[in-house]
């Protein structure tokens, strides 16, 4: 991963830790150890045996090149990676089934901003739920209509997608388990 300006081993630890803070604090912004940190995301959470979409040419070509690309369609895959807005429907993705809702998929989306201001081109969205004190906003750099897909997407407790938001060195997680409104 190298390729990709991640350590293999120290920069994953990180990240994998990262994240795992983030997924347990919903709505915090959390900083990776590498930039950009979708990349970072997405080189810790592949391996082999995960299907994986992206567009990105870069990260293909790095985990190509490590024996860990799994190339898949969005609908198909388990770990979705996007740069803002994608083409597809976040609706389509596999949500899992009551007896596995760990089967549905982690969508990492590359933003133009995550806030705890309002910033021009930024969307509100309230977050509550586990992990969540009150009412957590958050000013994502996506349009109002993704986030309500994704929101539609994650209604279907326990089933549902997760979702990583990032921006430069910097993560904010929603997973299902929590409700998520636009403003």
């Amino acid at each position: 991963m190298r390729s990709l300006g991640l350590d293999p081993v120290h920069g994953t630890r990180e990240t994998f830790r990262t994240l795992c803070d983030a997924m347990s604090r919903p709505g915090t912004i959390q900083q990776t150890p590498n930039e950009p940190a979708d990349y970072a995301v997405v080189a810790t959470l592949v391996d082999h045996e995960v299907k994986t979409y992206t567009p990105d040419s870069t990260l293909k070509k790095a985990l190509s090149e490590q024996g860990r690309l799994q190339d898949a369609q969005p609908e198909d895959a388990d770990i979705v990676h996007t740069h803002g807005a994608p083409s597809w429907d976040v609706g389509e993705l596999d949500r899992g089934s009551l007896v596995e809702p760990s089967d549905g998929a982690t969508v990492i989306y590359r933003v133009e901003s995550v806030s705890n201001s309002n910033t021009n081109g930024s969307t509100s969205v309230t977050l509550s739920g586990p992990g969540v004190s009150d009412a957590t906003t958050v000013h994502i750099g996506l349009p109002a209509a993704e986030l309500d897909s994704i929101h539609q997407a994650q209604s279907t407790y326990p089933r549902g997608i997760d979702v990583v938001f990032t921006v430069g060195d910097q993560i904010v997680a929603v997973p299902r388990s929590v409700s998520m409104e636009v403003v």
